[in-house]
């Protein structure tokens, strides 16, 4: 009876585990296409919210290697991992869209720049250690 109860203590963790993971997941998506959101009308002109079909391109692929990011649970965000599995022109153009949407970010969408920041200098503290 200790086992059962143990497995279902140990399956209720990796539920959380796998929640808490779904949920980075999620915000790592929703950071990057509003960075590429701000890019896009920045440099192409597209109303707020809309991508022209080169950006859009770049969001879907994001989200794709985010998806099937096998250290989702141990890494910040994608710049502090220590694998790249983006194509080389695919870090470009992302590199191109961190760097122009990054200072603007504070005034389009603050809460996810502060938290963005905030998870970025406690990763560097801890590298630190």
């Amino acid at each position: 009876m200790k086992k059962t109860r143990g497995r279902e203590v140990l399956m209720s963790t990796e539920s959380r585990d796998s929640e808490v993971i779904r949920k980075k997941r999620e915000t790592e998506k929703q950071t990057v296409n509003s960075m590429i959101a701000v890019y896009c009308h920045g440099k192409h002109g597209t109303k707020r919210g809309a991508l022209c079909p080169e950006c859009r391109a770049l969001a879907e692929y994001a989200s794709l290697r985010t998806d099937r990011c096998p250290f989702m649970e141990t890494k910040t965000f994608c710049s502090a991992c220590k694998v790249h599995c983006y194509s080389r022109e695919m870090q470009e153009k992302i590199k191109a869209v961190m760097r122009y949407a990054g200072p603007r970010m504070l005034f389009v969408h603050p809460v996810l720049a502060v938290r963005h920041l905030k998870v970025t200098i406690q990763q560097k503290r801890m590298e630190k250690i």
